[in-house]
């Protein structure tokens, strides 16, 4: 129906490299088989994520010509004829996961690993390396499988165009932010660290505050960052700063541990104090078996990858890391890893910013920017700014 259309994507072209091209009109099929359980958006906002810097910086094996893109929001301009409950017209975002919604997995609500729709491994993802391959939605079109399933409609579409610099976050980070929280125990008076002030760091500490944490203290070592972490309450520790752990959390807490930990930094890590230029990929972990209480509970929503070909040692290439486990299992603490299943937090965290209960763009910082701008975006973003960048791909919200 559409397919005269024009397109154009954030296409990854090599370590450091992305650009902005023309690429395929997306279509209702899956190879030669139609798929009419799909729809296809015209995107609104699609968002630039830390896990995409991964790969630009050349610290994953995605293939150069990958069109890039999981955090999406659209309006639907076509429906497959499967499709039941949606219509042209709605204002949808769409999780990061794609899941079929009806293998085993998804049936127990863990779409994050879904069986069917990725043939190398569990869980699939728009855009990204080994998850199956799927046209990424940094774009001005894209296509959505299983849409009944999948899809997140707005209940109305002109409240979520005043509110899409919040909605916009519903596709994967606030989830996830909120997901890291939820796995590490995160509760009404609990004490809570978030290792990380990048844009999921900030959305976990806005998450923790959201469950009734009594003191959320945020670890970066960039201090724009620590400086965002700060304006909606949070304490900050800089990591650059030479001294134990626990005697910083001390001068803050009275305590020497917290209740709850959460991981927002992933493979990537550095060292601490005067090292805190040395890649050491397993320091957070670490970190959260010490500063966290015998049974208390770790979150790990940062990514970690079975081959990271930019590390500095041939261990952490095959994503083996040097970790203190047996402090963990002495301590009886509890790990939950792995990709957020969006669906089972999307519909609930819609409310709370519908009835202003949190003011998630505000806490992460969005920054609007053209589909143009993103090759910008994303050097910026590399460089530590505190911001979420949120591409506008039709210039629909420009100021």
């Amino acid at each position: 129906m559409c397919s005269n259309h024009a397109n154009r994507g954030v296409v990854y072209k090599g370590p450091g490299e992305v650009a902005v091209e023309s690429i395929a009109f997306p279509e209702l099929s899956l190879g030669k088989r139609k798929c009419n359980h799909g729809v296809i958006l015209r995107v609104l906002t699609t968002n630039i994520c830390g896990s995409d810097q991964h790969m630009v910086r050349g610290r994953t094996t995605a293939p150069a010509g990958l069109v890039l893109g999981h955090e999406i929001t659209g309006q639907i301009i076509e429906c497959g004829d499967d499709v039941e409950f949606l219509k042209p017209g709605d204002v949808v975002s769409v999780p990061f996961n794609i899941a079929c919604g009806r293998c085993r997995n998804c049936k127990e609500g863990n779409t994050g690993i879904c069986l069917s729709v990725n043939p190398a491994r569990p869980g699939a993802a728009y855009g990204y390396v080994d998850m199956g391959g799927w046209v990424g939605g940094q774009a001005e079109y894209v296509m959505v499988p299983y849409a009944d399933f999948n899809l997140l409609k707005f209940p109305d579409s002109d409240q979520a165009m005043e509110k899409i610099r919040d909605l916009t976050l519903l596709s994967d980070i606030f989830p996830t932010g909120f997901h890291g929280c939820v796995t590490a125990g995160v509760g009404p008076g609990s004490t809570v660290y978030i290792a990380g002030a990048g844009p999921v760091g900030l959305a976990a500490a806005v998450s923790a505050q959201l469950l009734g944490a009594a003191c959320v203290i945020v670890g970066d070592m960039i201090e724009d960052r620590l400086e965002q972490a700060r304006s909606f309450g949070c304490e900050t520790i800089d990591l650059r700063q030479e001294g134990e752990m626990a005697d910083k959390l001390e001068v803050i807490l009275g305590e020497r541990e917290v209740d709850a930990f959460v991981d927002c930094v992933g493979f990537e890590a550095h060292a601490c104090g005067c090292n805190h230029g040395v890649e050491a990929p397993a320091t957070v972990l670490n970190s959260a078996m010490e500063m966290t209480r015998a049974g208390g509970q770790i979150g790990i929503p940062g990514l970690y990858v079975t081959e990271d070909p930019g590390a500095t040692d041939d261990a952490a290439k095959q994503g083996a890391l040097s970790m203190r486990f047996g402090l963990g299992w002495a301590k009886s603490h509890s790990f939950h890893t792995g990709q957020c299943p969006v669906m089972k937090y999307h519909r609930a965290l819609m409310q709370s910013i519908l009835f202003d209960k949190v003011d998630i763009a505000k806490a992460v910082n969005v920054q609007m920017i053209s589909l143009d701008q993103a090759p910008e975006g994303y050097a910026d973003f590399d460089g530590g700014a505190a911001k979420k960048y949120v591409i506008d791909p039709h210039g629909s919200f420009a100021a």
